[in-house]
């Protein structure tokens, strides 16, 4: 069932509310001009304790920080995005994603990268909130105030990722289950009384029936036989500076003209080998969807 809004939350004082959220921007860096670190999830596993939860999809989508004034990306460069787009937007932090719809992440990135934006594209475009950066409030009490703050904005480009409860493994699979068939990508869960706070944690987790994870690419090696000429095979870096191949998932034209040196590509995996590398890893995507301006 949605959750509904019965419980109501004693808003803040203005003041001490502003006053809060600005030490915690700076302590995260914000006060720099660029977005704080954000929570990132981890994976999930049986086992985990589901009543502690909430469950929404996983949106397939530009991850994005809203300051109040502007939206920035993981790396801290700002999207081009119409004035008209956030004008109704509240004038307080928001973390979620830009989202099209459901397998439309390579149009979706085409779109918000733009210098110049086009105001026809972004017509397709909403912003999907998922927190609220609070450092004082448990989630179930930050996604009552953003519900508050959604429905007060009144705009049909801000909305509320919805979240449900979620009784047992077995039915969070068969969601799970319901959501990939339907073009989905998967479901995310969040701790109902966990904090707002920078890197992974298991406050929230993400449900996919594959595994994936991103990577560098430091180099292109040649294809053989079919291949001749083409990609045969991306070495790509992960995060702790291990290195692997990644020979399959192209698409001919993606061969023709693979990711670029540096690229950052996500690619899809079965579990770890003994040696901890990625088991059967196959390439998904580049995951292009930073503003192509730098500031």
């Amino acid at each position: 069932m949605p959750l509904c809004n019965t419980t109501r939350v004693r808003a803040m004082p203005l003041a001490f509310s502003f006053i809060v959220v600005s030490i915690f921007l700076s302590a995260f860096g914000h006060a720099s001009g660029r977005p704080p670190a954000l929570p990132l999830a981890n994976v999930y596993h049986p086992g985990v304790n589901l009543e502690e939860y909430w469950v929404s999809e996983k949106l397939d989508g530009v991850r994005v920080f809203w300051d109040g004034e502007t939206l920035w990306s993981r790396g801290g460069y700002r999207y081009s995005a119409p004035a008209w787009f956030t004008r109704q937007f509240p004038a307080q932090p928001l973390d979620g994603e830009l989202w099209s719809g459901r397998g439309r992440f390579a149009e979706l990135s085409g779109v918000v990268r733009k210098v110049q934006p086009v105001d026809q594209e972004w017509r397709q475009v909403r912003f999907y909130v998922f927190d609220l950066p609070e450092p004082d409030r448990p989630f179930e009490q930050r996604y009552r105030r953003l519900q508050q703050l959604v429905t007060a904005a009144d705009s049909r480009y801000l909305v509320l990722v919805e979240q449900r409860v979620v009784a047992s493994h077995d039915e969070l699979m068969a969601r799970l289950e319901q959501t990939v068939a339907a073009g989905g990508e998967g479901l995310m869960l969040k701790r109902r009384k966990s904090w707002y706070q920078a890197g992974r944690s298991d406050d929230l987790l993400k449900v996919k029936k594959h595994q994936d994870a991103e990577a560098t690419v430091v180099a292109h090696l040649p294809g053989k036989g079919k291949y001749e000429g083409l990609l045969g095979a991306l070495e790509v870096e992960l995060e702790s500076g291990r290195r692997f191949r990644l020979g399959t998932g192209f698409t001919d034209e993606e061969r023709h003209n693979p990711p670029a040196i540096g690229a950052r590509v996500t690619f899809r995996y079965r579990g770890l080998t003994a040696t901890g590398l990625p088991r059967f890893a196959s390439f998904l995507r580049t995951r292009n969807d930073e503003p192509e301006s730098i500031e």
